[in-house]
Parts: structure tokens; C-alpha cells; sequence
């Protein structure tokens, strides 16, 4: 299994071929587990939240074009609460992402993962990261941005979300749509993107990266990487910091030294957990700091 998915996300960049925008592919219902290409190692201890004290579950979001499919989560008392967008991997909304969504409920939020993939297949059941590149590739930033917003509509209409305190945060590819999705909801207050690559080949379905939309950023955004991950380069991670100070953008960037790509993935070989409680804790704190909470 490899470790390093940032090479991953880099590659669909250069995948042609994109869906039909009129067609609108969504599996009935997440399948539960993790998604088939990244199941625990034997012997692998993964961080589970159980739902006590919590009101949780799958759910169908209204996007443009049809259903998207969803996981929420929120005490089950009291609110409405603060909302935080949980972005996921390129493994879609797995049993890992689930669990942050109910990590985050646990500390008092509302969160919400919305399925940025439902509009082009069910990544969760392909067998292997090859058979996932060329569907990802195929969603359109576009799409991806009109669909979070999306939820954050459906999170708002819930009754438990207080969406004028709204943060996103997201990992891998989801940091990447962290960025961009930063870039472009003005009503965001604070934003944290977990080893998310902000350089890469412009394409058809994603013409811009984070470092072309710099000027853009709309909230403060905190960038958690890891000094080793061998898929984005710290001197990428440098060219963001520089471009962020030159456009006078609020911001702070952690890189954790020897520290891989997905250090946060808890069932994965890549799982550091010194570095990912310590990430956590300052995710967290920059919420907090900037009135998500």
C-alpha cells in the first residue's frame, strides 16, 4: 500500500477525458469500512469516536444536477453550533473521514463531509489507486466548489448549523479543495489544510492551484505538512508561504520535520501520531482564533 497519495493527486492532473456534464453518477448509500484500495494493515491500530453523545448519519445533499451523498455529525443537545466542512482524501467519504466528522462533532461543531466525487462514481468500492485516478480527474473545481456550497446550504437549513461560523478543512486532496475553496466562499472565517498540494499542471477540470488563487484567499488558512512527504516538496510549500505574505494574506504554515505525507491517516502505515495530535490541537486553536467555535 503506498503511503505517499500526494504523487496521486498530482498525476489525475494529467488524465484527459472528462464525464459528460449532463450525466450524474451517485451510488445509492456509502458502503461502510474504509474504501477497498486503503483497508487497514494487519495489525494497524486505527482511532475510532464512537456516536455517544452524538447525532450522526449518512445523507442525500440537493446539488446542482442531482443528489450528492453526505456524512454529518453533531452533539445531539443544545446548538445551533459552529460548522466546519470536512473535505476528504481521494478515497472519498470513507470510515477515516467519518470518524473526523464525528471528532470534530465530539469538540462541538457541527461537521459535515460532502461526497465531491458522487458526480462522477463510487471511488470507496475500486480496488486500487489506478482505478481511481482517472475518475477523479474527471471532477470539475467548478463542480466541487458549487457543491460545497451546497452543503453548507443544507447544513444551514438543518437547524443545528450556525453557518455564520463557518471553517473547512481537508486532507490531501481535500487540503487542495481547502485552498480553493478558501479562495472562493467569502463567508469563510477560518480554513486548515491538512498536506494539501498547492502546486500542479493546470487541466481542463482544474485550471488553477492554490498558489494561482493566493490573491483570492478570502480567510486566514493553516497549512499542516509533512517536512518528509516526498509528493509535495517543502520548497512548495516555501513558494505558498512567500506568495501569501507578498498578497498580504493571513496565514501560518507547520511542517513537521521527518514527517511523511498522510500523517494524520490513522489506518494507514503513514500515521504519526505525535505530529497528528499536535496538528489537531492546532487545528483547533485556529478555529477558535479566528470565530469558528
Amino acid at each position: 500500500m503506498p503511503d505517499d497519495m500526494s504523487a496521486d493527486i498530482r498525476g489525475i492532473q494529467n488524465i484527459t477525458g472528462p464525464i459528460s456534464r449532463r450525466k450524474f453518477v451517485v451510488t445509492s448509500a456509502f458502503a461502510a469500512g474504509f474504501a477497498l484500495a486503503v483497508r487497514p494493515a494487519v495489525g494497524q491500530s486505527v482511532v475510532t469516536t464512537d456516536t455517544a453523545g452524538l447525532t450522526t448519519g449518512d445523507v442525500k445533499i440537493p446539488v446542482a444536477g442531482g443528489m450528492a451523498n453526505g456524512y454529518f455529525a453533531h452533539p445531539a443537545s443544545g446548538g445551533p453550533f459552529a460548522t466546519i466542512l470536512v473535505i476528504h482524501e481521494i478515497f472519498s467519504v470513507h470510515e477515516h473521514i467519518k470518524d473526523v466528522v464525528r471528532r470534530l462533532a465530539k469538540a462541538g461543531y457541527y461537521a459535515i463531509a460532502p461526497d465531491l466525487y458522487s458526480r462522477v462514481g463510487d471511488v470507496g468500492s475500486l480496488k486500487t489507486i489506478d482505478e481511481i485516478r482517472p475518475v477523479v480527474a474527471k471532477v470539475y473545481d467548478k463542480d466541487a466548489m458549487a457543491d460545497l456550497d451546497s452543503t453548507v446550504a443544507f447544513a444551514k437549513g438543518s437547524g443545528k448549523a450556525d453557518t455564520a461560523k463557518l471553517g473547512v478543512t481537508g486532507f490531501c486532496a481535500g487540503g487542495r479543495y481547502t485552498w480553493m475553496y478558501a479562495a472562493h466562499n467569502p463567508n469563510l472565517k477560518a480554513a486548515v489544510a491538512w498536506y494539501g498540494p498547492v502546486v500542479g499542471q493546470a487541466s481542463e477540470t482544474r485550471p488553477t492551484n492554490p498558489i494561482d488563487v493566493v490573491a483570492n484567499l478570502k480567510c486566514p488558512v493553516l497549512g499542516l505538512y509533512g517536512g518528509a512527504d516526498t509528493g509535495i516538496p517543502n520548497d512548495t510549500v516555501e513558494q505558498m508561504k512567500a506568495a501569501m505574505q507578498k498578497a498580504g494574506k493571513v496565514g501560518e504554515f507547520m511542517v513537521y520535520p521527518d514527517t511523511p505525507h498522510a500523517f494524520n491517516a490513522d489506518y494507514r502505515p503513514s500515521y504519526r501520531e505525535a505530529p497528528a495530535k499536535d496538528a489537531w490541537q492546532k487545528m483547533l486553536g485556529w478555529f477558535k482564533k479566528y470565530g469558528v467555535a
